[in-house]
């Protein structure tokens, strides 16, 4: 099969289109031909060596993807050769196959084509796992997501508004910004030019939000808490602006928050389980009721990945930026 891989450290420049050999699968796993990949930015880190695939996960880039089923192993039961389906991966979506856990399986959501759901595996599984699972944001609450234009914020916003949440959400420019309000927030702010805590506080009436999806980091921990309300919820899911910084305790301590960060890709298997098992209860339904949709920005093909990274490196980009074999 062709793959793309990495000539050793750097960024999009190091990466060629290889042949490899075929992947093997385990008993608990299945061989998908892949139909498309997702393009995510932790790619970008794992190409400078911050963010390697976890033990046994292919070598290559690539956390979600789409595709048919070719193979399944000796234990697997309730899918079959020929079923489409879409999947997260911790590893190997920027090739022609893939092998994965059965358990990280999605089907194609009704309504969504087969290129398109592989823009939703990490996603999906990402916003589920914190903004929902952790932080249990709920109807009648507010929520703000800071990176709205970007695949996981496009997402989120649609997910949080679906069930009845205040939406705000920070990008960079008045295009992004509105196309976040099309999606559904009812607050977009330009981090560039507007403080996003004096506004935070104007359209929740000083109150702060209930719940902050961060990928920022120590550039915005400090005003993060300032925005959020009584009993609020920080979630980290990256460090764009830094991973160190001085700390107060004491607006955790006066306002109750809690604050907690993860990552999806160094999960126990048993943990995307579950994550993943959520997904498909809880966040399909929402997408096959038009809900929840794909944002696809772009797609190129498997050759121009280091020309799709670049992409993603300019950040002018919405959404999902997707590669096909």
């Amino acid at each position: 099969m062709r793959a793309v891989v990495a000539k050793g450290l750097g960024g999009p420049e190091v990466l060629e289109l290889r042949e490899v050999p075929d992947p093997d699968i385990g008993d608990d796993e299945v061989l998908i031909k892949v139909a498309a990949a997702g393009v995510n930015r932790a790619d970008l880190l794992q190409l400078k060596g911050q963010h390697p695939p976890p033990p046994g996960a292919p070598p290559y880039l690539g956390l979600e993807c789409s595709g048919v089923i070719e193979r399944l192993g000796a234990r697997v039961d309730g899918w079959k050769v020929g079923d489409e389906v879409c999947a997260l991966l911790g590893g190997g979506g920027y090739a022609e196959k893939v092998a994965v856990a059965a358990s990280q399986l999605l089907p194609i959501p009704r309504g969504v084509s087969l290129r398109d759901a592989a823009s939703l595996p990490e996603v999906a599984c990402t916003v589920w796992s914190t903004v929902f699972m952790a932080c249990h944001l709920s109807a009648g609450e507010s929520v703000l997501i800071h990176g709205g234009s970007s695949g996981i914020g496009t997402f989120a916003i649609q997910m949080a508004k679906s069930i009845g949440a205040q939406v705000l959400a920070t990008a960079g420019s008045e295009k992004k910004l509105d196309l976040c309000k099309q999606l559904g927030a009812e607050v977009a702010i330009n981090y560039k030019d507007d403080d996003f805590v004096a506004r935070v506080k104007e359209a929740t009436h000083g109150e702060g939000v209930d719940v902050i999806l961060d990928m920022v980091g120590a550039s915005y921990f400090e005003r993060n808490l300032e925005a959020l309300g009584m009993d609020g919820r920080l979630f980290i899911i990256g460090f764009q602006g830094g991973a160190s910084g001085q700390l107060s305790l004491l607006p955790i301590l006066k306002k109750r928050l809690i604050v907690s960060a993860a990552g999806l890709r160094t999960r126990a298997p048993e943990s995307k389980a579950q994550i993943v098992a959520e997904v498909w209860q809880n966040v399909w339904p929402a997408v096959e009721e038009g809900k929840v949709k794909p944002v696809i920005y772009r797609v190129f093909p498997l050759e121009e990945a280091a020309q799709a990274l670049q992409l993603m490196v300019a950040n002018q980009h919405f959404g999902k930026i997707l590669l096909t074999p």
